[in-house]
């Protein structure tokens, strides 16, 4: 009888892994619910508990190979806060007034919310297709993570300073260069990680200054311990994967622990310049924070030619 108990009991456990492993999802579909949140702070959150599922193995498999799952053209948004076209927004100032400070934070609160959109948009929209390694994911779901903690932090300081999300208008143009980009995961890494991103690091100390100078000295620490960190390893996955990318395009057998040659930087280098200029309008703004950006793993040559205007010759 024991035995036959035991034996049971051995096969329901069986029965019970399989339903879960029928129940769990791959990380890809978890991507495509936190797209389809449409509440900010639930996608914060919702983001958060799939991160740590991935990380600690309780999702293991990034993708179904037999499916293809439409990944949506723009991630679902409460209308709470009201989207004005870039030119129309009111100018946020110096942080030297409450006013001004306020606006500064919600800008950032605003830009974190879609940065958490658009780390589970790489995933879903290009992992599986460029089959990408194991890595890449990892990666991402770590950015994605900070990105939600980043919102959380500076969601809670908004209401501290006597503000909320959704308080002031915002700029709808943030998800403009994702759908510009939708086709194209090189285009998406160099402009969103190493043109936007890195445009973040230069700008960055000078809006903690701000703070340090209104007397703000709490969102100061929260920008430069924080935030101001983890956004140049964000910086970095942008580097790292437009890099793979260019040296997989050249050895399929390449993989993220192979090492390049010097000479495929050059190589590389330039083709940054001209995904760049395919796809972003106008030279980039000087001045750029070049101690933030070696740290992320690109000096000077990789942007200094791409602030300087195009001669039509």
């Amino acid at each position: 009888g024991l035995h036959q108990l035991r034996r049971r009991k051995t096969h329901e456990e069986k029965r019970e892994r399989e339903r879960m492993s029928l129940e769990s999802e791959t990380l890809i579909e978890s991507a495509i619910r936190v797209l389809n949140t449409s509440d900010p702070y639930e996608k914060a959150r919702l983001g958060d508990s799939i991160a740590v599922k991935w990380l600690q193995g309780a999702i293991s498999e990034p993708y179904d190979s037999t499916v293809d799952l439409p990944v949506p053209d723009r991630p679902a948004r409460l209308t709470n806060v009201k989207l004005v076209s870039p030119s129309l927004m009111p100018k946020l100032g110096r942080a030297g007034s409450l006013q001004s400070r306020q606006a500064i934070v919600h800008s950032l609160v605003h830009t974190e919310s879609w940065a958490i959109d658009l780390s589970w948009d790489i995933i879903a929209r290009f992992g599986k297709q460029e089959k990408m390694p194991r890595e890449f994911f990892t990666d991402f779901v770590l950015v994605a993570q900070d990105e939600g903690r980043h919102f959380s932090l500076l969601a809670a300081r908004l209401e501290e300073i006597g503000s909320r999300y959704g308080a002031l208008p915002a700029h709808d143009g943030l998800w403009d260069s994702a759908t510009a980009t939708s086709q194209d995961l090189l285009a998406r890494l160099a402009i969103e990680h190493c043109v936007h991103e890195a445009r973040g690091l230069d700008v960055l100390p000078t809006t903690i200054s701000r703070f340090r100078n209104g007397g703000d000295d709490e969102t100061a620490d929260l920008l430069e311990r924080v935030v101001y960190p983890e956004e140049i390893t964000h910086c970095a996955a942008g580097v790292k994967w437009f890099k793979y990318l260019c040296a997989r395009s050249k050895n399929p057998e390449f993989t993220i622990n192979s090492k390049e040659s010097d000479d495929s930087n050059e190589e590389i280098i330039k083709k940054f310049h001209s995904v760049v200029r395919e796809h972003f309008r106008g030279p980039l703004k000087p001045p750029f924070n070049a101690e933030a950006r070696k740290a992320a793993g690109f000096g000077p040559q990789w942007y200094e030619p791409l602030a300087v205007k195009e001669s039509n010759a």
